[in-house]
């Protein structure tokens, strides 16, 4: 699934093609996504300019002026800039045609996504108004994290993986920040001393900050806005590699699940 690196890999890739150029045509061969694309889309974009391409948690904002067009990429989409000549392939669900002959083009092979149309305040919109800080954002530290933590029994991993305490920290990059921080993702949020709590927020926003840097990390069929791969899968020290010796120790990694998805750990390096 694209997590934050991805998707803001996503929109730095597509922003220089599509930023103040006006859309010529929409052509929408399947509405039928997470929820279904308005019918009216077309209507609302056809002849206006984008103002700005920006990203909340994992959600693409593209402003056209008379409204927002928001853009989730699901389980497996993703948004690429191709010329006016390229044929739409089986999962092309949507392309956005502007004026400069090239299409952004939405590909969503599981369907999970979503492409809606927002007109009133953005903050307001029940997708978007419960979702906690940006981890790269400065309200995003570690007093927050800490005041917010305190008496919580959850899980740290499951914890921080919440997007209503922080967006954006997805399973890929919770395990490889509590393995930094020396954390082991069973340990209670509440238990975490300020200390801990300082490396740890530290550590996520370095960890996805590395990711962005790098195109974020290319799993099953995710590929950036430019067509590009990202590489940040070679740096994994922890997902996907359980059963082999930790990079640190040479320890055994270890497996469990949390939540439904795969958490896997050091039991010496992180405690």
């Amino acid at each position: 699934m694209p997590e934050l690196p991805e998707v803001e890999t996503t929109r730095r890739g597509i922003e220089p093609h599509i930023l103040n150029r006006k859309i010529a045509n929409v052509v929408l061969r399947e509405r039928k996504l997470r929820w279904p694309v308005p019918a009216k889309l077309p209507a609302n974009l056809v002849g206006n300019s984008v103002q700005s391409v920006k990203r909340r948690a994992k959600y693409l904002l593209i402003d056209m002026g008379n409204g927002t067009l928001m853009i989730h990429l699901g389980m497996s989409g993703s948004l690429r800039i191709v010329p006016k000549s390229a044929l739409p392939e089986k999962h092309d669900h949507a392309d956005f045609q502007f004026d400069n002959d090239k299409i952004l083009r939405y590909r969503d092979p599981r369907k999970f996504g979503c492409i809606l149309w927002i007109a009133e305040d953005l903050n307001q919109h029940p997708l978007l108004s419960k979702l906690g800080p940006e981890p790269l954002a400065d309200e995003f530290d570690s007093d927050y994290l800490f005041a917010l933590s305190r008496k919580r029994k959850a899980p740290i991993k499951t914890f921080i993986m919440d997007g209503h305490m922080v967006v954006g920290v997805g399973n890929i990059y919770a395990n490889e920040a509590l393995f930094r921080a020396g954390i082991r993702p069973t340990r209670q949020a509440g238990s975490l001393s300020k200390v801990k709590t300082r490396l740890l927020v530290s550590t996520i926003k370095k960890v996805l900050a590395e990711a962005i840097q790098v195109g974020g990390t290319t799993l099953r069929d995710f590929i950036g806005g430019d067509g590009e791969p990202g590489y940040f899968k070679q740096s994994l020290a922890v997902y996907g590699r359980a059963g082999l010796p930790c990079v640190k120790c040479g320890g055994i990694l270890k497996e469990i699940r949390q939540g439904q998805r795969s958490t896997v750990y050091c039991g010496k390096c992180q405690r």
